[in-house]
């Protein structure tokens, strides 16, 4: 049983290997017309500070932005695998902060499987996994900042002493305004959430914590609102709100629109039957778990209060992530999946919460004969795994035949521009819905120009 339950982190991390390999196809596209060129020609600060002055106000974000744009394409190559390695280090740390913090014990192996496991659906059952997690933009701004939001409480979860209290409640405002400026719809989430726990404290906490679990969350939103206040007052921010006709997000036809498209969001996510994965985890969990004393856990009555008032904050902020996004995207909020990453990451720990008082429930009820029920779990996470690890094979093929035609173009522009042509001619090469030159929006082309320093890309 020990041994099996070791090895079982083997599989997400298999999957996760495959899929930062097949990260060696990606080439710019998106944004990265944009940030490439002007990083390689005016220096880190450049990015940094035009998205504070202009772009967005996304400090934060500008700053990893540029942090692989540095290194040109080999650094969107990098991304992906360096992305995951933090992500899981976090996830899987935060598992373990909150056994501890609960005095819980799992199996050896347990914990990174269930951590890797979350993940690699979160990533992967996405309607477009290339955007989710190949294309660095949006995994800065949706895929790796809920992730972040949920290790931030690490500091909380560990903390005995009254130094390490002080500690946590600094760390909760910086990395508070960290958020502010990195993601608004993270930033939305994360606030709703902490008015959940402040209202809900004495529900939540013991006596003794009640004090302090107050103080963290007061600091945590105080730190998100000065990351926002700096974000809001950009010049960036300003643009962009001026440039998307902002003000009209509360007209009732915007409103409405945004309910339409948030209900084909959650159509699609209850329909994505991948996410019974997350649940498994839970299951799997509730069967495995023990106080640190041998005994069953005793989940609290107030558990499912908890769950609930926890999953009515994540619908409404999703649905406000949805009216402030709405100026933007328009009808397309409902399907530019990596607006929803920013809810649907806490909404997936919620699943794994649910499946864990069905595991828990369970044993208790049946005492013997639970073996079973965890290998049956077990069977469900890597069934999953198996079907995301198809998708992301059909994308590798996908993403290896435009990175050839990629480089082919790529030789070809070169070539010509050191020729001295100052007009050169674009075939677009799409990977995924991916904007590219000519297409729906003009701007990626002027961009290109700018990459390959000539005046001009025509249609080619």
């Amino acid at each position: 049983m020990r041994a099996g339950t070791a090895l079982l982190p083997l599989l997400p991390l298999l999957l996760f290997g495959g899929a930062s390999w097949f990260a060696r196809w990606v080439r710019p596209s998106g944004d990265e017309w944009c940030f490439l060129p002007l990083v390689r020609d005016e220096g880190f600060m450049a990015l940094v500070d035009r998205f504070y002055s202009a772009d967005n106000g996304r400090v934060a974000n500008g700053v990893l932005v540029a942090s692989y744009s540095v290194y040109g394409v080999a650094g969107q190559q990098w991304y992906a695998g360096i992305s995951v390695v933090v992500m899981l280090a976090l996830l899987w740390g935060w598992t373990a902060a909150l056994l501890r913090s609960v005095r819980w014990r799992l199996p050896r192996g347990i914990p990174l499987f269930s951590a890797a496991t979350v993940l690699a659906v979160f990533c992967f059952a996405s309607t477009n996994t290339y955007k989710t997690f190949y294309w660095p933009a949006s995994s800065v701004s949706h895929t790796f900042p809920p992730v972040l939001a949920a290790a931030a409480t690490i500091p909380a979860l560990l903390v005995v002493s009254r130094r390490g209290k002080a500690v946590a409640v600094v760390s909760a405002f910086i990395l508070g305004a960290v958020m502010g400026t990195l993601s608004e719809e993270t930033s939305l989430v994360a606030l709703a959430l902490l008015a959940v726990a402040l209202l809900l404290g004495r529900l939540l906490f013991r006596a003794e914590r009640l004090a302090f679990a107050r103080t963290w969350c007061a600091a945590a939103v105080l730190g998100i609102l000065v990351g926002t206040a700096v974000l809001l007052t950009s010049p960036g921010s300003r643009n962009r709100r001026t440039r998307h006709h902002a003000d009209s997000m509360f007209a009732p036809e915007s409103l409405s629109a945004s309910l339409r498209g948030y209900a084909q969001v959650l159509h699609t996510l209850v329909t994505t039957w991948q996410y019974i994965g997350v649940i498994a985890v839970g299951v799997l969990i509730g069967v495995l778990v023990r106080r640190t004393d041998g005994g069953l856990p005793r989940p609290d009555r107030r558990a499912p209060l908890f769950v609930v008032s926890v999953l009515v904050a994540l619908l409404l902020a999703g649905y406000v992530c949805m009216v402030i996004a709405y100026p933007a995207f328009g009808p397309s909020v409902a399907t530019a999946n990596r607006l929803w990453n920013d809810f649907l990451f806490p909404l997936l720990l919620v699943l794994v919460g649910v499946g864990g008082l069905l595991g828990n429930l369970a044993v208790r009820r049946y005492r013997r004969g639970m073996l079973p029920v965890a290998a049956g779990a077990v069977l469900v996470c890597v069934g999953v795994m198996a079907v995301l690890a198809v998708s992301l094979r059909d994308l590798d093929g996908d993403m290896r035949a435009r990175a050839k035609a990629w480089d082919s173009q790529d030789r070809m522009l070169r070539a010509r521009a050191a020729a001295g042509e100052t007009v050169l001619p674009y075939k677009r090469l799409v990977v995924s819905k991916m904007s590219e030159p000519f297409g729906k929006h003009p701007w990626p082309a002027s961009c290109v120009a700018t990459y390959y320093h000539v005046k001009k890309m025509t249609k080619g």
